[in-house]
């Protein structure tokens, strides 16, 4: 499926794609404090790669949500839901920020986890991990069938590949040759417990991929030239699905965050969330 290339950014496409970043990590500190509960290590983590891909690489209308030619994007590891709604205020679904604060809130279109039919722009309900992994490779099937053009991206957790179902999903993509599924794994080497390599050491996952039938490349996920060209790359492959694991740090992007477990599932306090602000300043 062949599709139009994007040419390389520029350092003021960089420097936009930084602010757009850094609002976002602001956003998602204010929603999950206001919450008193939610994950922003591993939204963090995320942040940089789902906004290239709704700022630089999705097709979509926010106007019009179920457009059928639209790509599709579904946040396979669910918890990190705020860094999804983040990007979809950023891509113009919804502009009132007061909903940003009323995440997790009863009757909120923004729950804990993303809720299909709540909020335009989520693509399917998930949370229990690797059911939207799953869901993507036969949305990528689906889009096929019905003979269009779309693209499916999705992102998985690393300790989400401890699922079975990952598996099961990679399998099928491979045999169905889905060339229109582009994947990435927000590889921050923690899970809920602790270190990956402590809870289930995950291996080379490039390399269990690649053995699977995938096509792989490996990133750093806080690059943005790297997930642009790695993004690009997966676009342009042919006969075969792309994974991208991209090495990234959980928090990353606020100095008592990063590339640390602790808050995993945890909001900031007011304290924390002052200094957390006050790092993050800069240009809207």
């Amino acid at each position: 499926m062949p599709r139009a290339q994007v040419t390389p950014i520029d350092s003021v496409q960089r420097e936009e794609l930084e602010r757009i970043c850094t609002r976002a990590r602001r956003r998602i500190l204010r929603m999950i404090h206001a919450a008193g509960s939610g994950h922003p290590g591993g939204s963090f983590s995320a942040i940089d790669i789902i906004t290239v891909l709704y700022q630089r690489y999705l097709r979509f209308r926010p106007a019009e949500p179920q457009w059928p030619a639209r790509d599709r994007f579904v946040l396979s590891k669910g918890h990190g839901a705020p860094a999804l709604y983040a990007a979809l205020f950023e891509a113009g679904y919804y502009d009132d920020e007061e909903v940003l604060l009323s995440l997790r809130k009863m009757g909120s279109p923004l729950q804990g986890h993303p809720v299909m039919g709540k909020l335009p722009g989520v693509e399917m309900t998930t949370g229990s991990l690797g059911q939207g992994f799953s869901a993507a490779v036969g949305m990528a099937l689906g889009v096929r069938l019905d003979g269009l053009e779309s693209r499916i991206f999705t992102l998985l957790g690393d300790g989400e590949c401890d699922e079975g179902i990952v598996w099961e999903a990679a399998m099928a993509a491979a045999h169905y040759k889905l060339d229109n599924l582009v994947a990435v794994i927000d590889h921050n080497r923690f899970q809920i417990d602790g270190p990956n390599a402590t809870i289930m050491d995950l291996g080379d996952l490039a390399a269990k991929f690649a053995a699977f039938g995938w096509a792989t490349t490996e990133i750093d996920g806080h690059d943005l030239d790297q997930i642009c060209e790695a993004l690009e790359w997966g676009i342009a492959l042919q006969g075969r699905p792309a994974m991208i694991v991209a090495h990234t740090k959980k928090g990353h992007g606020v100095s008592f965050m990063d590339d640390s477990n602790k808050f995993h599932g945890i909001a900031p306090t007011d304290a924390e969330l002052a200094v957390a602000l006050k790092e993050l300043e800069g240009p809207e």
